[in-house]
């Protein structure tokens, strides 16, 4: 026998949905005397990882919370979900019995429906004498409103193990109708190499339960309960908790989420790319478990025992002012178009358990990159894909069915081009032409092509992309080919640096040694120069960056601002005063230039 998804999610206490009151129920402050009296003292319940709402729609929110017991036991817990437009919820739109129960985490969500569109809401859970923090969040507008403007913050790569957090208190600072996450929400390894930096002192080491080694040192999360570990930790964070509780949340994942360069449920820490279905299904249902997302529209069957009983792309509208498109470009990918074994065999190395990233996703050759996409094309008998064919139709059908002024892409990984030509600037064997990161969408050529040219040939107009992945401040203008002779500018690509992970800059200047591209990383101005006179359609580049972006939305322009926060001060804390600079980039409707 088998379950729909609405069957399977009725039966299942993982995901509640609940009509609102259709008149404000009068808040009460608990039960009538002898339940009062019989409820357990006050401190039994804590809720560690504070609540977050997400995924917002005209008419519904889901909101999230963890409730433990404080005496460490694993019992299951009961508790109410209230919710009001009132901050002192003196009347209730919303009660909502939940239990919270060791299968899940302890975690509980439900979405409300049948809310008022575009009103701030209130939001808490009671747990006998113990209550929650106080959350707020907002309805989307209502589809056939026109709103004047829309306001959101994205953001990025935020490693626990490096650097600090302080662009979270700016992000909760700001005036924003909602956030957006693009990925690498948690990082799945602990005392990796990369992860060698100092870290605020708030962020102590993260010991995970079970995990394996890693090569080159460090390890990695495999189970469940590892990456549980990942996140409840992660969520400990006042700052984060403070986001998640004053704005809905729309949340993807990118690679981090399971494991660094992943594609479907395999690894790429060495040549033999394992494939770890089991270690992919713990990810899964961790993120899930975590994530404030509506499972209405995104499916999870733990019943399913592929790689992917896991769904997560979807679209959100606001208005007919904008429509934010999120995609999932990990889980349907094709693996990396150079194959890493047959380069570390051609260069003598171990082609199992060595690792040559270099050379086959980062800094490779193009004419070997256009050599493998030709063979793996023709063996296919396609272009390798990032989001497979099934997502690839869908996005294609949403983009070109959209009657939105703004059509915004949720994207993990750069889209714009980034080669360094060194054929005339550097001694053999450097001598080449490089695709710096075949990570991204230019490792897949024939893809994105494919989808730039949807765009061009349905008169697809005013489409921006909101990235991550790569550690830098970025824009860039996107061509159905990306040969400024000869393509036509499609969108434009706004890349957010991270949080907190190590710049892209610094990964470079440490790679460099005493190559020839060590001149050109002299400082990081000259790498920004250098990387934007070889990539023309590059019209903004900081590569040495920490922090996050905002976007103001009218139906006359998209502004961009990148927020850069400062590095840890020279004893390791955090500063206290966090932003450094901001710069301030605009997309007028009907063009696609920025200013």
């Amino acid at each position: 026998m088998t379950l729909d998804r609405r069957q399977f999610l009725s039966r299942s206490v993982f995901f509640a949905v609940v009509p609102a009151l259709p008149v404000g129920l009068a808040a009460c402050g608990g039960s009538d005397a002898d339940e009062t009296e019989a409820l357990p003292p006050a401190g039994t319940h804590h809720f560690p990882q504070g609540v977050a709402s997400g995924d917002p729609r005209p008419d519904s929110v889901v909101f999230w919370s963890r409730c433990v017991r404080a005496d460490g036991s694993g019992a299951d817990i009961a508790l109410t979900l209230e919710v009001s437009a009132a901050e002192n919820f003196a009347t209730l739109l919303a009660s909502v019995a939940l239990g919270a129960r060791a299968t899940w985490d302890h975690t509980v969500r439900a979405k409300v429906t049948g809310l008022p569109a575009a009103t701030a809401l209130f939001y808490r859970f009671r747990a006998g004498r113990d209550l929650s923090p106080t959350g707020r969040t907002r309805t989307a507008p209502a589809a056939t409103s026109t709103p004047a403007q829309m306001k959101f913050a994205w953001f990025t790569c935020q490693d626990w193990s490096i650097n600090h957090w302080g662009a979270m208190d700016l992000i909760a600072a700001g005036d924003h109708d909602f956030v957006v996450h693009v990925g690498d929400y948690i990082y799945e390894t602990t005392d990796a190499a990369f992860q060698a930096g100092a870290a605020e002192p708030a962020h102590g080491a993260i010991r995970l339960p079970d995990g394996a080694a890693l090569p080159g040192g460090g390890r990695y999360a495999t189970t469940l309960a590892d990456y549980r570990t990942l996140y409840r930790t992660y969520r400990g964070d006042t700052r984060l908790q403070a986001v998640h509780a004053k704005f809905a949340f729309i949340g993807i994942w990118d690679d981090h989420e399971f494991s660094d360069d992943c594609w479907q449920d395999h690894q790429t820490y060495t040549h033999a790319n394992l494939q770890q279905t089991a270690r992919r299904r713990a990810a899964s249902q961790a993120w899930v478990e975590y994530m404030p997302v509506d499972f209405g529209d995104v499916s999870f069957d733990t019943a399913n025992a592929a790689y992917d009983n896991l769904r997560i792309y979807r679209d959100f509208r606001f208005g007919t002012l904008m429509h934010l498109v999120m995609t999932d470009q990990r889980l349907y990918r094709d693996d990396h178009v150079v194959d890493e074994a047959t380069l570390a065999a051609a260069q003598g190395h171990d082609p199992v358990n060595g690792s040559d990233s270099i050379g086959a996703r980062y800094f490779v050759q193009q004419p070997v990159l256009a050599q493998f996409e030709a063979a793996r094309t023709a063996a296919l008998g396609r272009a390798p894909s990032i989001l497979g064919a099934t997502q690839t139709a869908w996005w294609k059908a949403t983009m070109q069915a959209s009657s939105a002024t703004w059509k915004v892409w949720g994207n993990e990984v750069t889209l714009g081009r980034m080669g360094l030509d060194l054929r005339t600037l550097a001694p053999a064997p450097y001598n080449a032409l490089y695709v710096v990161n075949a990570d991204g969408w230019d490792g897949f050529t024939g893809h994105r092509a494919e989808l730039m040219a949807h765009l061009k040939t349905a008169g697809i107009r005013n489409v921006v992309a909101i990235t991550g992945d790569l550690h830098a401040f970025q824009c860039h203008v996107v061509r159905d080919d990306p040969d400024p002779a000869v393509g036509t500018p499609v969108l434009v690509d706004f890349v957010s640096a991270g949080i907190s992970s190590s710049s892209f800059y610094s990964y470079i200047k440490a790679g460099a040694g005493t190559t020839p591209l060590a001149a050109l990383a002299a400082t990081p101005a000259l790498f920004d120069a250098t990387l934007q006179a070889h990539n023309p359609d590059l019209r903004h580049a900081d590569h040495d960056a920490q922090g996050y972006a905002s976007a103001v939305v009218t139906a006359t322009s998209f502004d961009v601002t990148f927020h850069k926060v400062r590095p840890l001060n020279a004893d390791g804390t955090a500063p206290a005063s966090p932003l450094l600079s901001q710069k301030t980039l605009r997309v007028n409707a009907g063009t696609v230039e920025v200013g």
